[in-house]
């Protein structure tokens, strides 16, 4: 091998190692700057030993070493970015699922709402009026009334209490306190305000009791809360 083609295969060699520590010195911030700027001018006393006919090809080579190391740091730093935006863009379509998951709950949860008013309301306007008068009721046919009066999400709380108060019994009579009928209420006089018939007809006695209830708790599951902590309402 020649001296000028050891010559030129030096600078070309030195030549690509400037390139690749000036793209990562730069990619890294380090102080390798000063170490580049020395190889340069050995790359520069390198050139001049070699003819003005070949040192272009020496500088073309070099300019290709260059030009790949650029390319492979730009192509590394693109998929760093594009797997940034792919986790970017996943993070967000998991927020976007739990929100339209908690909207629909959302929705759900007051579409039921809805509808348990609805069924209250409809319920709650059943007078004693609504049931046939009859000499004497039933266990069943009293719980029967109360199915119709009381919302059915509420009914088993309601049903707890009257069974605790007086096993469904309407003429029931407290014979210490005079408390009477379903809910035990004291005075008795107090079913009087969902209707005269209240000694007669279960169905006042239920009005009355499902009324107390919804103002003075909230509803028959909040007053069965309240009862059992309580052993009273």
């Amino acid at each position: 091998m020649s001296r000028i083609s050891v010559r030129g295969f030096a600078v070309v060699s030195a030549t690509a190692v400037t390139a690749v520590g000036s793209v990562v010195g730069v990619a890294s911030g380090s102080t390798a700057q000063n170490n580049d700027a020395e190889a340069t001018a050995a790359d520069a006393t390198l050139l001049a030993d070699i003819p003005s006919g070949q040192q272009a090809q020496v500088q073309t080579a070099s300019l290709t070493q260059q030009a790949n190391v650029q390319a492979i740091a730009a192509d590394t730093s693109a998929k760093k970015e594009a797997e940034a935006a792919a986790r970017k863009a996943a993070a967000q379509t998991a927020i976007d699922k739990k929100e339209a998951a908690k909207k629909a709950a959302a929705e759900a949860k007051a579409a039921e709402e809805a509808k348990e008013r609805e069924e209250a309301e409809a319920k709650a306007s059943r007078s004693s009026s609504s049931f046939p008068v009859q000499s004497s009721y039933t266990v069943a046919q009293i719980q029967a009334m109360a199915q119709q009066m009381v919302p059915s999400g509420q009914y088993q709380c309601f049903s707890n209490i009257v069974d605790h108060e007086s096993s469904w019994n309407y003429q029931a009579v407290n014979p210490s306190s005079g408390a009477y009928g379903l809910f035990q209420a004291l005075p008795a006089g107090k079913y009087a305000s969902a209707g005269s018939d209240w000694q007669t007809n279960p169905a006042t006695q239920i009005k009355w009791g499902l009324n107390y209830m919804n103002e003075r708790y909230g509803s028959p599951c909040d007053a069965w809360s309240f009862w059992q902590a309580n052993h009273w309402y």
